[in-house]
């Protein structure tokens, strides 16, 4: 039961609430803005996501003196926005997330080029680890059925077609991360932190001289992160239109990578970088 005065917070906090929603729209139809609609509180919560990518409950309730109650209704409404994910205690920023359906189709051609280059560079014996992403799912693609390597994965649509193919396979566990299709968090780093890979391929966001390989996703970008110090040889797929992006979390520099499997020749700058970072690049025809 609350006391006398925890029931004046929370009700303090519901009153304002209230009347946010009952208070006039002055907004126009017209306005498409994500931020539409919420109250000052929220619009900073959207702030501080934008900043770190996370944030927890307890820390919000700290931070705007309300009740854990409020912070949770807070999030849920900012969840109806699309900007924002719940998550354990918290929630996360996925803005900049794109649903693996969407980018299914985009750049194919490309990315089936790149997949089946990468997908001849894995030799009987292997063992190897493939990321979730479209061009990773490529890979997958062109591998010879019952080919006699280990495959290990947190990507559950690339276990799948790897089960269809016969190819022994090993998931990672972890908590799914819906837009991706893919396991993520600490049941999954620690897994991976137990195993050693000959070679591994990973996909990116984003590729810069500064910002190195990077991904729009914190959670990812951990894992990315765990593979790489337990692969013997890293190859990063990625088609031209990651070239000279910079993502939010930066996974590796580019002298962590061994190799840049692409579909055309990266721009001058980009190209001087990876040279000084020791990155071989390869164009796949």
């Amino acid at each position: 039961m609350l006391d006398r005065t925890s029931s004046i917070f929370y009700n303090q906090d519901i009153l304002k609430d209230r009347i946010e929603l009952i208070e006039p729209d002055r907004r126009e139809a017209g306005l498409t803005s994500s931020t539409q609609g919420l109250n000052a509180r929220q619009r900073q919560i959207i702030e501080l996501l934008e900043h770190t990518g996370e944030v927890k409950v307890t820390g919000l309730r700290e931070k705007f003196g309300v009740t854990e109650m409020t912070v949770r209704r807070d999030l849920e409404k900012l969840e109806r926005t699309g900007r924002v994910k719940r998550t354990f205690g918290g929630a996360i920023m996925v803005t900049k997330d794109i649903a693996l359906t969407e980018r299914a189709g985009v750049h194919i051609a490309e990315k089936m080029k790149i997949g089946k280059y990468a997908a001849g560079q894995i030799s009987p014996g292997d063992s190897v680890f493939l990321d979730g992403g479209t061009t990773t799912l490529q890979i997958v693609r062109h591998l010879q059925p019952e080919m006699r390597i280990t495959v290990v994965t947190n990507a559950l649509n690339l276990a799948v077609e790897l089960m269809d193919k016969n190819i022994p396979t090993l998931v990672t566990g972890g908590m799914v991360l819906e837009t991706t299709s893919t396991l993520i968090g600490p049941v999954c780093v620690e897994a991976i932190a137990k195993m050693a890979f000959d070679r591994v391929f990973l996909g990116t966001t984003g590729i810069s001289p500064l910002h190195g390989f990077s991904n729009s996703n914190m959670y990812e970008a951990e894992i990315k992160r765990q593979v790489i110090t337990r692969a013997g040889e890293v190859n990063i797929v990625a088609d031209r239109s990651k070239f000279n992006v910079q993502d939010l979390f930066s996974f590796a520099e580019l002298d962590k990578a061994h190799r840049l499997l692409t579909d055309d020749v990266p721009e001058q700058g980009l190209r001087s970088a990876l040279e000084a970072a020791s990155v071989e690049w390869l164009v796949c025809e």
